[in-house]
């Protein structure tokens, strides 16, 4: 009798040492990845698409692209028109040219005569008229060149107006072009090649499946024991393979508390209101979207 009393002290002791040495279970979730649906941002046909479910994509591969055909035409028609409206441009300076010239030339005359006045050699109505003359053709000089540059203006406007209208049809043909904005592996596949696309139709679902996350749910008085950057340890059951180990990092803890997930099984079941948990786990491999993972914390 005492033998046995003696072996079952031993193995309780055994058993708290270890529960001490390794923690325990704070609470359970189910890992999950950062998914993205890829929408079409163009509308046309799919000429190349090549996508497989399970395939890796590095960041901003290219897949694929939708007819851009039209959109060439049509930026060709609109550098056409810009070209046609470039050539219309006044050359300002040549224009004026010729009255520049005459009031040069009307400035000369006054010079001379306003000489010849002064040996009574010339009239002062003959100068009043040169000055009379100049006066007229600086205000055409000053009509005409107002005229030019308000055209010209006119032009340019024109002009930027078509720039616009390029740079709109250069971003449709680019978001024809159909990559994956970050690196992952693709979860489903939902066109095929030949089928039309529509901005907003969803074509594939990729994932980084490299830095996966489990969404776990604790309590209260657990949340006291745990905090950002906080290293802790998750164990995932692989069946025969037995449980393996995986380091993580809380990267974020709900601000609110929610009732407890009907799927989710806490430490103390009594409780009612639970906390969310994100916990980042660099993946070997060998994790899956969907599969539970038990979060312990070191004591």
């Amino acid at each position: 009798m005492k033998k046995q009393t003696i072996l079952i002290t031993l193995a309780v002791l055994t058993l708290t040492a270890c529960s001490h040495r390794k923690g325990s279970y704070e609470a359970s979730g189910v890992f999950e990845a950062t998914e993205i649906i890829v929408s079409a941002q163009a509308s046309g046909q799919i000429m190349q698409f090549d996508v497989t479910e399970g395939q890796n994509l590095a960041a901003f591969q290219t897949v694929g692209f939708i007819d851009t055909v039209q959109l060439h035409l049509k930026r060709e028609q609109l550098l056409a028109g810009m070209k046609a409206a470039g050539s219309r441009a006044y050359n300002v300076s040549l224009q004026i040219a010729s009255l520049k010239q005459q009031i040069a030339k009307q400035e000369t005359e006054l010079a001379r005569f306003q000489n010849l006045q002064k040996a009574n050699a010339a009239t002062e109505k003959q100068v009043d008229d040169i000055e009379a003359s100049i006066d007229i053709l600086q205000k055409q000089l000053a009509a005409h060149t107002e005229t030019l540059q308000k055209g010209n203006s006119s032009l340019s406007s024109e002009i930027d107006a078509l720039q616009i209208q390029v740079a709109q049809i250069e971003d449709l043909i680019a978001k024809s072009i159909i990559s994956t904005p970050i690196s992952g592996t693709v979860l489903g596949k939902y066109t095929e090649q030949g089928e039309l696309a529509a901005p907003g139709r969803a074509l594939f679902k990729v994932a980084d499946m490299n830095r996966m996350y489990l969404r776990a749910y604790i309590t209260a008085d657990q949340l006291t024991q745990m905090k950002l950057n906080q290293e802790v340890s998750i164990f995932t059951d692989f069946g025969k393979k037995g449980m393996r180990e995986y380091k993580g990092v809380i990267t974020w803890i709900s601000d609110k508390a929610e009732f407890t997930p009907r799927t989710i099984l806490t430490k103390n079941e009594r409780a009612n209101l639970v906390y969310a948990v994100k916990i980042t786990v660099e993946n070997d491999g060998y994790l899956k979207i969907g599969m539970y993972g038990e979060v312990r914390v070191e004591k």
